[in-house]
């Protein structure tokens, strides 16, 4: 197992028998929901590159709202980025998340 980008709270990447755990990817507390879908997805991108995998080998990802009105808006983003490549899959729930204004937080599973 190897952990990365660890802290006393928790590692930022974890990698257990050729799968790539990523922990929670949040965007800035002043953008609008599509834009911190956006600094997610790229945030997760950048962290899956830095291991050798990319969005392509998602596995799995979990997708918390601040507010299930910004479903629509999220999946917009969503959808764009997946584009070029097949979505894994997915859950999305509605959450209190860690700042009042955060909006969205992603996590995904992906393939080595």
């Amino acid at each position: 197992m190897q952990k990365i980008h660890s802290n006393q709270r928790m590692s930022q990447i974890v990698i257990h028998n050729q799968t790539v755990y990523l922990s929670g990817q949040v965007g800035a507390i002043d953008e609008d929901v599509a834009a911190q879908t956006l600094t997610c997805l790229d945030k997760v991108q950048q962290l899956l590159e830095e291991v050798g995998s990319d969005k392509s080998k998602i596995l799995s990802a979990t997708v918390w709202l601040k507010s299930m009105a910004d479903f629509e808006a999220m999946n917009t983003v969503w959808d764009q980025w997946f584009d070029d490549t097949q979505p894994p899959a997915r859950a999305c729930g509605e959450s209190v998340l860690a700042h009042p204004d955060l909006l969205v937080e992603i996590t995904v599973i992906a393939a080595e």
